[in-house]
Protein backbone atom coordinates (compact mmCIF):
# COMPACT_ATOMS: atom_id res chain seq x y z
CA UNK A 1 0.00 0.00 0.00
CA UNK A 2 2.94 2.45 0.73
CA UNK A 3 4.47 1.71 -2.42
CA UNK A 4 1.24 2.27 -4.46
CA UNK A 5 1.20 5.97 -2.77
CA UNK A 6 4.27 6.61 -3.43
CA UNK A 7 3.71 5.58 -7.39
CA UNK A 8 0.25 7.48 -7.22
CA UNK A 9 1.96 10.85 -5.45
CA UNK A 10 4.70 10.77 -8.14
CA UNK A 11 2.55 10.92 -11.33
CA UNK A 12 0.76 13.56 -9.81
CA UNK A 13 3.69 15.28 -9.03
CA UNK A 14 4.20 15.43 -13.02
CA UNK A 15 0.86 16.49 -13.76
CA UNK A 16 1.30 19.34 -11.58
CA UNK A 17 5.18 20.12 -12.70
CA UNK A 18 3.69 20.20 -16.18
CA UNK A 19 0.87 22.27 -15.28
CA UNK A 20 3.37 24.59 -13.59
CA UNK A 21 5.65 24.27 -16.63
CA UNK A 22 2.80 25.72 -19.07
CA UNK A 23 1.70 28.65 -17.06
CA UNK A 24 5.60 29.71 -16.69
CA UNK A 25 6.03 29.06 -20.57
CA UNK A 26 8.49 26.80 -22.04
CA UNK A 27 11.85 28.83 -23.53
CA UNK A 28 11.69 29.12 -27.18
CA UNK A 29 14.55 27.59 -29.58
CA UNK A 30 16.01 30.42 -31.02
CA UNK A 31 15.55 31.55 -34.43
CA UNK A 32 18.45 30.79 -36.13
CA UNK A 33 18.00 27.51 -34.65
CA UNK A 34 14.52 26.84 -36.32
CA UNK A 35 15.60 28.16 -39.47
CA UNK A 36 18.30 25.86 -39.69
CA UNK A 37 16.44 22.98 -38.73
CA UNK A 38 14.24 23.60 -41.45
CA UNK A 39 16.82 24.51 -44.23
CA UNK A 40 18.57 20.67 -43.06
CA UNK A 41 14.61 19.11 -43.34
CA UNK A 42 13.82 20.94 -46.99
CA UNK A 43 17.59 19.77 -47.80
CA UNK A 44 17.39 16.00 -46.95
CA UNK A 45 14.03 15.96 -48.58
CA UNK A 46 15.60 17.38 -51.85
CA UNK A 47 18.56 14.43 -51.37
CA UNK A 48 15.80 11.35 -51.18
CA UNK A 49 13.45 12.58 -53.76
CA UNK A 50 16.57 13.72 -56.36
CA UNK A 51 15.47 16.98 -56.61
CA UNK A 52 17.89 18.96 -58.03
CA UNK A 53 15.89 22.65 -57.90
CA UNK A 54 14.95 21.90 -54.55
CA UNK A 55 18.87 20.87 -53.31
CA UNK A 56 20.20 24.30 -55.06
CA UNK A 57 17.41 26.00 -53.07
CA UNK A 58 19.72 25.57 -49.75
CA UNK A 59 22.88 25.77 -51.18
CA UNK A 60 24.42 29.22 -51.43
CA UNK A 61 26.15 29.42 -54.51
CA UNK A 62 23.19 27.33 -56.16
CA UNK A 63 25.33 24.02 -57.00
CA UNK A 64 23.84 20.44 -57.29
CA UNK A 65 27.08 19.08 -57.90
CA UNK A 66 26.91 16.65 -54.75
CA UNK A 67 23.59 15.74 -55.32
CA UNK A 68 24.80 14.65 -58.80
CA UNK A 69 27.31 12.24 -57.61
CA UNK A 70 25.36 10.64 -55.38
CA UNK A 71 22.23 10.49 -57.81
CA UNK A 72 22.69 6.75 -58.83
CA UNK A 73 23.26 5.59 -55.06
CA UNK A 74 19.66 4.18 -53.56
CA UNK A 75 18.45 6.11 -50.66
CA UNK A 76 15.83 4.28 -48.31
CA UNK A 77 16.45 7.00 -45.40
CA UNK A 78 18.53 10.57 -45.43
CA UNK A 79 18.54 12.61 -41.99
CA UNK A 80 20.31 15.49 -40.50
CA UNK A 81 20.42 16.18 -36.71
CA UNK A 82 21.53 19.56 -35.79
CA UNK A 83 24.04 19.20 -32.91
CA UNK A 84 25.76 22.92 -32.41
CA UNK A 85 25.30 25.81 -33.88
CA UNK A 86 27.53 29.23 -33.78
CA UNK A 87 26.27 31.80 -35.47
CA UNK A 88 28.62 34.98 -36.13
CA UNK A 89 27.05 37.81 -38.48
CA UNK A 90 25.95 36.68 -41.74
CA UNK A 91 27.55 32.91 -41.39
CA UNK A 92 27.55 29.77 -39.19
CA UNK A 93 28.80 26.94 -38.08
CA UNK A 94 26.48 23.89 -37.74
CA UNK A 95 28.02 20.63 -36.42
CA UNK A 96 25.25 18.13 -37.85
CA UNK A 97 24.81 14.30 -37.41
CA UNK A 98 24.14 12.84 -41.22
CA UNK A 99 22.08 9.68 -41.29
CA UNK A 100 21.56 7.46 -44.43
CA UNK A 101 20.59 4.03 -45.46
CA UNK A 102 21.17 2.40 -48.85
CA UNK A 103 17.92 0.22 -49.78
CA UNK A 104 18.03 -3.15 -49.34
CA UNK A 105 21.49 -3.21 -47.57
CA UNK A 106 21.09 -1.02 -44.34
CA UNK A 107 19.18 -2.47 -41.71
CA UNK A 108 20.27 0.72 -39.30
CA UNK A 109 21.51 4.22 -40.69
CA UNK A 110 25.04 5.05 -41.65
CA UNK A 111 25.52 8.05 -39.21
CA UNK A 112 28.18 10.92 -39.75
CA UNK A 113 29.22 13.69 -37.97
CA UNK A 114 29.60 16.84 -40.46
CA UNK A 115 30.39 20.22 -40.40
CA UNK A 116 28.40 22.93 -42.36
CA UNK A 117 29.24 26.53 -43.19
CA UNK A 118 26.22 28.73 -43.36
CA UNK A 119 25.88 32.18 -44.80
CA UNK A 120 22.38 34.53 -44.68
CA UNK A 121 21.45 35.15 -41.38
CA UNK A 122 17.82 37.20 -40.78
CA UNK A 123 16.28 33.78 -40.74
CA UNK A 124 17.42 32.49 -44.40
CA UNK A 125 20.55 30.00 -44.55
CA UNK A 126 21.72 28.31 -46.97
CA UNK A 127 24.39 25.61 -47.20
CA UNK A 128 28.57 26.86 -48.30
CA UNK A 129 29.93 23.95 -47.37
CA UNK A 130 29.55 20.32 -46.65
CA UNK A 131 32.17 18.77 -45.14
CA UNK A 132 33.23 16.08 -42.91
CA UNK A 133 33.76 16.83 -38.96
CA UNK A 134 37.86 17.19 -37.83
CA UNK A 135 39.30 13.99 -38.63
CA UNK A 136 35.90 12.18 -39.69
CA UNK A 137 36.09 9.81 -42.79
CA UNK A 138 34.86 11.01 -46.41
CA UNK A 139 31.57 10.18 -48.26
CA UNK A 140 32.01 7.84 -51.38
CA UNK A 141 30.26 10.74 -53.17
CA UNK A 142 32.54 13.22 -52.07
CA UNK A 143 35.23 12.07 -54.05
CA UNK A 144 33.25 12.33 -57.73
CA UNK A 145 30.61 10.65 -59.61
CA UNK A 146 29.48 7.44 -57.80
CA UNK A 147 28.43 4.86 -60.21
CA UNK A 148 26.75 1.59 -59.30
CA UNK A 149 26.30 -1.89 -60.17
CA UNK A 150 23.66 -4.39 -58.84
CA UNK A 151 24.79 -8.09 -58.50
CA UNK A 152 22.83 -10.70 -57.29
CA UNK A 153 24.17 -10.88 -54.01
CA UNK A 154 26.46 -6.92 -54.27
CA UNK A 155 25.94 -3.64 -54.34
CA UNK A 156 29.02 -1.65 -55.79
CA UNK A 157 29.50 1.73 -55.31
CA UNK A 158 32.70 2.97 -57.48
CA UNK A 159 34.36 6.50 -58.17
CA UNK A 160 36.43 7.13 -61.34
CA UNK A 161 36.11 3.27 -62.32
CA UNK A 162 34.33 2.12 -65.63
CA UNK A 163 30.61 0.16 -65.14
CA UNK A 164 32.30 -2.79 -66.85
CA UNK A 165 34.50 -2.68 -64.30
CA UNK A 166 32.77 -2.36 -61.71
CA UNK A 167 30.44 -5.30 -63.21
CA UNK A 168 33.47 -7.26 -62.36
CA UNK A 169 34.06 -6.66 -59.01
CA UNK A 170 30.33 -7.06 -58.59
CA UNK A 171 30.79 -10.82 -60.13
CA UNK A 172 33.86 -11.76 -57.89
CA UNK A 173 31.23 -10.64 -54.84
CA UNK A 174 28.59 -12.62 -56.26
CA UNK A 175 30.67 -15.71 -56.38
CA UNK A 176 32.44 -14.98 -52.33
CA UNK A 177 28.73 -15.18 -51.08
CA UNK A 178 27.38 -18.56 -51.80
CA UNK A 179 31.15 -19.62 -51.25
CA UNK A 180 31.03 -18.08 -47.54
CA UNK A 181 27.19 -19.37 -47.05
CA UNK A 182 28.13 -22.77 -47.91
CA UNK A 183 30.46 -22.98 -44.59
CA UNK A 184 28.82 -20.39 -42.26
CA UNK A 185 24.61 -20.77 -43.22
CA UNK A 186 22.97 -18.58 -44.10
CA UNK A 187 22.46 -16.70 -40.75
CA UNK A 188 23.07 -13.64 -41.80
CA UNK A 189 22.09 -11.06 -45.23
CA UNK A 190 23.81 -12.55 -47.56
CA UNK A 191 24.49 -9.28 -49.28
CA UNK A 192 27.73 -7.40 -49.21
CA UNK A 193 28.32 -3.35 -50.10
CA UNK A 194 31.60 -3.15 -51.88
CA UNK A 195 33.19 0.59 -51.98
CA UNK A 196 35.87 1.19 -54.86
CA UNK A 197 37.45 4.54 -54.57
CA UNK A 198 39.41 6.25 -57.36
CA UNK A 199 43.50 5.26 -55.58
CA UNK A 200 45.10 4.69 -51.94
CA UNK A 201 44.79 8.18 -50.73
CA UNK A 202 41.03 8.03 -51.47
CA UNK A 203 40.53 5.10 -50.04
CA UNK A 204 42.50 6.53 -46.59
CA UNK A 205 39.97 9.32 -46.78
CA UNK A 206 37.22 6.58 -46.53
CA UNK A 207 38.48 5.49 -43.89
CA UNK A 208 39.16 8.84 -41.96
CA UNK A 209 42.71 7.26 -41.43
CA UNK A 210 45.96 7.56 -42.89
CA UNK A 211 46.62 6.42 -46.69
CA UNK A 212 50.23 4.99 -45.62
CA UNK A 213 48.74 2.62 -43.81
CA UNK A 214 47.16 1.14 -46.43
CA UNK A 215 49.86 0.52 -48.74
CA UNK A 216 49.60 -3.25 -50.17
CA UNK A 217 46.58 -4.09 -48.80
CA UNK A 218 43.59 -5.01 -51.23
CA UNK A 219 40.73 -4.51 -49.36
CA UNK A 220 39.45 -4.34 -45.70
CA UNK A 221 36.12 -4.25 -44.21
CA UNK A 222 34.28 -1.49 -41.90
CA UNK A 223 31.68 -2.56 -39.08
CA UNK A 224 30.28 -3.15 -35.95
CA UNK A 225 32.32 -6.33 -34.76
CA UNK A 226 30.07 -8.31 -32.07
CA UNK A 227 26.92 -6.70 -33.26
CA UNK A 228 23.15 -7.71 -33.41
CA UNK A 229 22.32 -8.07 -37.04
CA UNK A 230 20.00 -4.57 -36.63
CA UNK A 231 23.36 -2.77 -38.26
CA UNK A 232 24.31 -0.60 -40.96
CA UNK A 233 25.92 -2.94 -43.53
CA UNK A 234 29.77 -3.61 -43.07
CA UNK A 235 31.40 -1.98 -46.63
CA UNK A 236 34.00 -3.69 -48.30
CA UNK A 237 36.65 -0.97 -49.34
CA UNK A 238 38.53 -1.83 -52.54
CA UNK A 239 42.17 -0.20 -52.45
CA UNK A 240 42.26 -0.25 -56.28
CA UNK A 241 46.06 0.26 -56.47
CA UNK A 242 46.72 -3.35 -54.98
CA UNK A 243 43.90 -5.47 -55.73
CA UNK A 244 43.81 -4.34 -59.55
CA UNK A 245 47.02 -6.34 -59.74
CA UNK A 246 45.91 -8.99 -58.83
CA UNK A 247 45.15 -12.33 -60.82
CA UNK A 248 41.72 -13.48 -61.01
CA UNK A 249 42.42 -16.27 -58.38
CA UNK A 250 43.70 -13.94 -56.25
CA UNK A 251 40.74 -11.13 -56.17
CA UNK A 252 38.21 -13.65 -55.67
CA UNK A 253 40.41 -15.01 -52.08
CA UNK A 254 40.16 -11.37 -51.44
CA UNK A 255 36.79 -10.66 -51.77
CA UNK A 256 35.63 -13.84 -50.00
CA UNK A 257 38.34 -13.09 -47.27
CA UNK A 258 36.59 -9.62 -46.88
CA UNK A 259 32.56 -11.13 -47.43
CA UNK A 260 33.61 -13.82 -44.77
CA UNK A 261 33.94 -10.45 -42.34
CA UNK A 262 30.94 -9.58 -43.31
CA UNK A 263 29.11 -12.82 -42.50
CA UNK A 264 31.28 -13.71 -39.18
CA UNK A 265 30.08 -9.98 -37.98
CA UNK A 266 28.01 -10.96 -35.10
CA UNK A 267 30.26 -13.98 -34.12
CA UNK A 268 33.60 -11.29 -33.93
CA UNK A 269 33.39 -9.89 -31.03
CA UNK A 270 36.62 -8.31 -28.23
CA UNK A 271 36.68 -11.46 -27.26
CA UNK A 272 37.71 -13.22 -30.70
CA UNK A 273 42.10 -12.20 -31.59
CA UNK A 274 43.13 -11.00 -34.81
CA UNK A 275 45.12 -14.36 -35.94
CA UNK A 276 41.11 -16.31 -35.21
CA UNK A 277 39.25 -13.73 -37.38
CA UNK A 278 41.72 -12.71 -40.09
CA UNK A 279 43.16 -16.63 -40.21
CA UNK A 280 38.94 -17.73 -40.23
CA UNK A 281 38.64 -15.44 -43.34
CA UNK A 282 41.56 -16.85 -45.16
CA UNK A 283 40.93 -20.46 -44.61
CA UNK A 284 37.53 -19.85 -46.03
CA UNK A 285 38.75 -17.52 -48.92
CA UNK A 286 41.29 -20.32 -49.85
CA UNK A 287 38.77 -23.34 -49.04
CA UNK A 288 38.32 -25.72 -51.74
CA UNK A 289 41.53 -23.86 -54.12
CA UNK A 290 43.92 -27.16 -53.74
CA UNK A 291 46.76 -24.29 -53.20
CA UNK A 292 49.33 -25.83 -50.98
CA UNK A 293 50.95 -24.13 -48.11
CA UNK A 294 54.10 -22.75 -49.99
CA UNK A 295 51.93 -20.91 -52.21
CA UNK A 296 49.98 -19.82 -50.16
CA UNK A 297 52.36 -18.81 -46.90
CA UNK A 298 55.13 -17.86 -48.97
CA UNK A 299 56.39 -15.73 -46.18
CA UNK A 300 56.38 -18.02 -43.40
CA UNK A 301 57.89 -20.67 -46.08
CA UNK A 302 60.69 -18.58 -46.51
CA UNK A 303 60.94 -17.83 -42.37
CA UNK A 304 61.19 -21.76 -41.29
CA UNK A 305 64.47 -21.60 -44.70
CA UNK A 306 65.95 -19.41 -42.00
CA UNK A 307 65.25 -21.77 -39.32
CA UNK A 308 62.87 -18.93 -38.22
CA UNK A 309 59.88 -21.28 -36.62
CA UNK A 310 57.44 -19.53 -34.70
CA UNK A 311 56.76 -19.89 -31.25
CA UNK A 312 53.07 -18.09 -30.58
CA UNK A 313 50.31 -18.18 -32.17
CA UNK A 314 49.86 -14.43 -33.61
CA UNK A 315 49.33 -11.57 -31.40
CA UNK A 316 46.87 -8.42 -32.22
CA UNK A 317 49.85 -6.38 -33.11
CA UNK A 318 51.56 -8.42 -35.61
CA UNK A 319 48.55 -7.31 -38.06
CA UNK A 320 49.25 -3.27 -38.10
CA UNK A 321 49.12 -2.73 -41.65
CA UNK A 322 51.56 0.17 -41.00
CA UNK A 323 54.13 -2.58 -39.25
CA UNK A 324 56.53 -4.96 -41.19
CA UNK A 325 55.32 -6.32 -44.43
CA UNK A 326 56.90 -9.33 -43.97
CA UNK A 327 55.67 -9.78 -40.17
CA UNK A 328 52.15 -8.47 -41.56
CA UNK A 329 52.25 -11.59 -43.82
CA UNK A 330 53.32 -14.08 -41.58
CA UNK A 331 50.54 -12.91 -39.30
CA UNK A 332 47.79 -14.18 -41.47
CA UNK A 333 49.75 -16.89 -42.94
CA UNK A 334 50.01 -18.73 -39.22
CA UNK A 335 46.36 -17.70 -38.46
CA UNK A 336 45.35 -19.49 -41.97
CA UNK A 337 47.63 -22.57 -40.70
CA UNK A 338 46.15 -22.83 -37.56
CA UNK A 339 42.38 -22.91 -39.00
CA UNK A 340 43.41 -24.90 -41.33
CA UNK A 341 44.92 -27.40 -38.85
CA UNK A 342 42.08 -27.24 -37.12
CA UNK A 343 39.39 -28.11 -40.06
CA UNK A 344 41.54 -30.81 -40.90
CA UNK A 345 41.93 -32.43 -37.79
CA UNK A 346 38.35 -31.29 -35.77
CA UNK A 347 36.50 -31.08 -38.78
CA UNK A 348 34.79 -28.06 -40.37
CA UNK A 349 32.43 -27.95 -37.87
CA UNK A 350 34.16 -28.20 -35.08
CA UNK A 351 35.96 -25.33 -36.56
CA UNK A 352 32.55 -23.15 -37.03
CA UNK A 353 31.47 -23.75 -33.23
CA UNK A 354 35.24 -23.35 -31.87
CA UNK A 355 35.28 -19.83 -33.64
CA UNK A 356 31.47 -19.05 -32.33
CA UNK A 357 32.51 -19.99 -28.96
CA UNK A 358 36.01 -17.78 -28.74
CA UNK A 359 33.13 -14.54 -29.97
CA UNK A 360 30.70 -15.58 -26.95
CA UNK A 361 32.97 -15.68 -24.52
CA UNK A 362 32.97 -11.72 -22.22
CA UNK A 363 36.23 -10.70 -22.45
CA UNK A 364 39.61 -11.83 -24.35
CA UNK A 365 41.18 -13.34 -21.30
CA UNK A 366 40.22 -16.91 -20.80
CA UNK A 367 38.36 -16.86 -24.47
CA UNK A 368 40.23 -18.99 -26.57
CA UNK A 369 41.57 -21.24 -24.06
CA UNK A 370 38.00 -21.86 -22.57
CA UNK A 371 36.40 -22.82 -26.47
CA UNK A 372 40.06 -25.19 -26.76
CA UNK A 373 38.74 -26.57 -23.40
CA UNK A 374 35.07 -26.88 -23.98
CA UNK A 375 34.85 -27.70 -28.00
CA UNK A 376 38.19 -29.06 -29.02
CA UNK A 377 39.05 -30.73 -25.91
CA UNK A 378 43.03 -29.35 -25.81
CA UNK A 379 44.68 -26.63 -24.32
CA UNK A 380 46.57 -23.65 -25.46
CA UNK A 381 50.08 -25.64 -24.69
CA UNK A 382 48.63 -28.40 -26.25
CA UNK A 383 47.13 -26.56 -29.44
CA UNK A 384 50.27 -24.25 -29.86
CA UNK A 385 52.98 -27.19 -30.40
CA UNK A 386 50.45 -29.05 -32.31
CA UNK A 387 50.16 -25.93 -34.53
CA UNK A 388 54.06 -25.12 -34.82
CA UNK A 389 54.29 -28.76 -35.97
CA UNK A 390 52.09 -28.36 -38.36
CA UNK A 391 53.70 -24.93 -39.53
CA UNK A 392 56.77 -26.72 -39.89
CA UNK A 393 55.40 -30.18 -41.58
CA UNK A 394 53.20 -27.71 -43.97
CA UNK A 395 55.93 -26.08 -45.32
CA UNK A 396 58.94 -28.71 -45.75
Amino acid sequence: MAGRRRVRAGVAGLVVGAALAGCAGVPSEPADHRAVRELLERRAAAVLAGDAGAFRATEADGDADELDDLAQVPLSAWKYELIRLEPAGGEATATVRLQYRITGYDLAPITAERTLKLRGGDGTWRVASDRPRSKGAEQLWEQGEVKVVQGQHSLVLGVGRSTERLRRYADLADRAVPAVQEVWGKGWSGRVVVLVPQSLDAMGKLLGAPASGYQGIAAVTTGEAGGSGEAPADRIILNPEAFDVLGDFGQQVVLTHETTHVATRTATTPATPLWFSEGFADWLGYRGSGRTAQQAAPELDQALDRSEQPVALPADDEFAFAGNASRLAQAYEGGWLACKLIAERWGEQKLLAFYKAVGAHERRDGAVEDALDEVLGTDLERFTGEWREYVRQELT
